[in-house]
């Protein structure tokens, strides 16, 4: 882990499950003494950002996330360039007009990475709840915010990444979550924060890419988790407390805590609020610090 941490390092999306406000406690059960850190659901990236390791894979199998992230990296003059065009035209027609570019596949395809990332940023500022979602035909279908000053150019904490993710070797792919910690070797963390199991049967949420993520994914996850175990790899995995989470960890006898947390994306306030989340860890925290 870096000594020194730049504070403007930190998310510039806002994404469903963001962890920012569990920081503190992930924080406290990090280990202090890793080899390379991986995050196969790197989603807003608040844990990467919070503990800015010199060595890091990070995946999303939402390719317009990791194209983000790219741009961030190698482009990010020209990515706030667009950002303040996007800023200087925003109201409601022109969201929809942007919006609406992926409703047509070659029109979108002609953007280059940088409209695609500078794009995704500006709906993710302005859309409604800051929720990023796409429909079954990949089609980004959330609604105008209607919010009176979006900051959609945050040049600052933008600059701050870009010059993390340049300044440390930090490698970002978008593959499935057991391709992107194949390398994984003993002495390495691995952080997991993969769509969560749903606490009812309406409380699902994986419209932030095509395929979803099933319980099938759950336990494909967890036999990662196993293997990953027996490689001597140290993981931290964060996970919605239903009981079939549990048991599945439990079955393997990882160690398992129940933490509060708040969730802030729903589409019906009423859902918004405290929740209870498990942190799976095949390690004690207080004993490998």
């Amino acid at each position: 882990m870096v000594k020194t941490k730049n504070k403007l390092t930190k998310p510039f999306l806002k994404w469903a499950g963001g962890k920012r406000q569990l920081l503190p406690y992930i924080r406290n059960k990090i280990p202090k003494k890793i080899g390379t850190y991986y995050e196969p659901f790197i989603g807003a990236g608040a844990v990467l950002f919070d503990l800015q390791p010199k060595k890091a894979i990070i995946n999303d199998v939402n390719s317009e996330l990791a194209n983000v992230y790219h741009v961030v990296k190698d482009h990010f003059e020209e990515l706030i360039t667009e950002l303040k065009m996007h800023e200087e035209n925003n109201n409601s027609e022109y969201f929809y007009e942007i919006r609406d570019l992926d409703r047509v596949q070659r029109r979108y395809d002609s953007l280059s990475s940088i409209e695609k990332a500078a794009r995704m940023i500006y709906l993710n500022k302005t859309c409604f709840n800051g929720l990023f979602r796409v429909n079954s035909q990949g089609q980004f279908n959330v609604p105008f915010g209607k919010y009176k000053n979006p900051q959609i150019v945050n040049e600052l904490v933008l600059k701050g990444v870009h010059n993390y993710l340049r300044a440390n070797e930090v490698s970002i792919l978008n593959v499935d979550f057991e391709e992107a910690v194949e390398p994984a070797k003993k002495g390495d963390f691995v952080y997991f924060d993969p769509p969560y199991d749903p606490i009812s049967d309406t409380s699902s949420f994986t419209g932030y890419s095509l395929n979803g993520f099933s319980r099938d994914d759950q336990l494909r996850l967890r036999d990662l988790c196993v293997k990953l175990d027996k490689k001597g790899c140290k993981f931290l995995l964060s996970n919605s407390a239903t009981e079939y989470i549990k048991g599945i960890y439990n079955e393997k006898g990882f160690h398992v805590e129940i933490v509060s947390a708040t969730r802030n994306i729903n589409s019906i306030a009423s859902k918004r609020g405290k929740i209870d989340e498990v942190v799976v860890m095949n390690y004690e925290a207080n004993s490998n610090r």
